[in-house]
């Protein structure tokens, strides 16, 4: 027999009445009473009620609003402090090896063979040195900072980084994952810009692209320390000195995470207008990371894969920069008349000659710098007892660092402002070519090459002209 609708509410009202009067009640418990049944037992089947209670509660921390920046400010700034510390020994060992024991050996060997002087200085004081230089100083904290960098990655911690910047990054108009590859250019800008291709929106990822040379590099982190150690170090008692040039360089970091923010609001405003977008972002949960996986992705992938490009434009840099100290036109090399023609503009920056003409011919790796520099300011300087000849780059002790530079004009203000300067200039070679590849695009590859130096010229010319005013 069909009954119609309303007859079957109608039976089924009868029957509601034949039923104890907290019916409901009991039906709501029973069915949750099973559920949480069914998940105590499906939970202890898949690892235990312990590991969500530890994943919950470490969660509370690495993405509390106060403790989550607070772990992520202690967390990186421990990396970095690992990378810097134990790239030292493995860095002078790698020197020690290329430039102090095979380079006598090449030029011996020149020398027996015969060599013109000329061949000779261009592929063993200028091709070999530069690409030495570069491979002593790149390999040993990539070695180090990209495993752990991919440790935090297969741990599940990234996510958490990208969770707590997430609404600062979508304030300037740019997407939340630009902290992942802002961390990622801490290593390496051309890795960082390689790693934007993980942000979806074309935009986002071009305003991620043109800001990430604001992240030093490790190329960048021995110019920092160094000048930081001379210079900032020199101010204060010589027991407070490391926490000093730390400190100094810490904040010149800090900088550059400021310039981040406010060129990525400067671009979505202008020419890059547009929404930022939200992304749902799953935590997911901690796992213990695959030591070969992380292995093979930060040494293969990302540290021998960046190298070998760097390697690539060092190559002929130093063969630039030896022929720069030794063709003479007139009664000066090419360097002097180079470096005669920068220095006005270097002053207006408070800087020298010397360190705009380096950053010029140094433009493939900004690990040769330090030496570009101290060979500029010694043949410039003419300074005798130091290094090995015109266009042979070369490093020494503070001491000796200190009594060339001074020899070479340098102040504090020279100290300060190539701090700045290191921090905010034109990518490197590497980084610019990496930059075209991603974006296909010439304009934005320029614009992403000459953004970070007008930037710089601002700051530089902006701190000497207060200095020298309050001085």
């Amino acid at each position: 027999m069909k009954l119609s609708p309303a007859k079957i509410l109608e039976k089924a009202e009868s029957l509601r009445w034949h039923l104890p009067q907290n019916a409901d009640d009991r039906i709501s418990e029973s069915l949750y009473a099973s559920a949480a049944e069914l998940a105590s037992r499906n939970t202890k089947k898949n690892g235990g009620t312990f590991r969500k209670t530890w994943q919950r509660s470490l969660d509370k921390i690495l993405t509390g609003k106060l403790t989550g920046p607070l772990s992520m400010l202690a967390i990186f700034s421990a990396i970095l402090w690992i990378t810097i510390e134990g790239a030292n020994v493995p860095s002078a060992l790698l020197g020690d090896f290329l430039i102090g024991k095979i380079c006598p050996l090449l030029r011996s060997a020149a020398a027996a063979l015969s060599v013109s002087p000329w061949i000779a200085g261009i592929c063993i004081d200028g091709i070999y040195l530069s690409t030495a230089w570069v491979i002593s100083v790149m390999l040993p904290p990539m070695a180090i900072f990209f495993p752990l960098f991919t440790i935090l990655e297969d741990f599940g911690y990234l996510p958490r980084v990208a969770f707590n910047l997430d609404r600062a990054f979508q304030k300037v108009g740019a997407h939340g994952k630009q902290a992942l590859t802002m961390s990622m250019g801490l290593g390496c800008n051309a890795a960082g810009v390689i790693a934007c291709r993980i942000i979806d929106s074309p935009r986002e990822r071009l305003v991620a692209i043109l800001t990430n040379n604001f992240s030093l590099c490790n190329g960048r982190w021995p110019t920092q320390i160094l000048i930081a150690t001379v210079f900032i170090g020199a101010l204060v008692p010589p027991f407070l000195s490391g926490i000093a040039a730390a400190a100094s360089v810490a904040a010149v970091a800090c900088l550059g995470f400021g310039l981040t923010f406010a060129s990525s609001w400067l671009l979505s405003r202008t020419l890059l207008k547009g929404e930022s977008s939200t992304f749902s972002l799953e935590l997911p949960p901690y796992r213990p990371p695959s030591i070969l996986r992380t292995l093979y992705t930060s040494l293969i992938d990302r540290t021998l894969f960046v190298l070998w490009r760097a390697i690539v434009f060092a190559a002929p840099a130093g063969a630039v920069i030896w022929l720069s100290a030794n063709v003479s036109i007139g009664d000066a090399t090419l360097a002097a008349w180079a470096i005669n023609a920068l220095s006005p503009l270097a002053w207006l920056m408070g800087l020298t000659g010397v360190v705009l003409l380096a950053y010029i011919v140094a433009i493939p790796a900004n690990e040769i710098i330090i030496p570009t520099v101290l060979m500029l300011t010694v043949q410039y300087a003419g300074l005798s007892g130091f290094g090995d000849g015109a266009g042979v780059m070369f490093e020494t002790g503070d001491q000796n660092l200190r009594a060339i530079l001074d020899a070479g004009g340098w102040t504090l203000l020279t100290g300060v402002c190539l701090m700045l300067f290191s921090l905010a200039h034109n990518p490197c070679s590497t980084t610019i070519y990496t930059i075209y590849k991603e974006t296909g695009s010439w304009k934005w590859t320029a614009f992403a090459t000459f953004f970070p130096l007008l930037i710089g010229f601002f700051l530089c010319v902006s701190v000497a002209f207060v200095w020298r005013l309050l001085v």
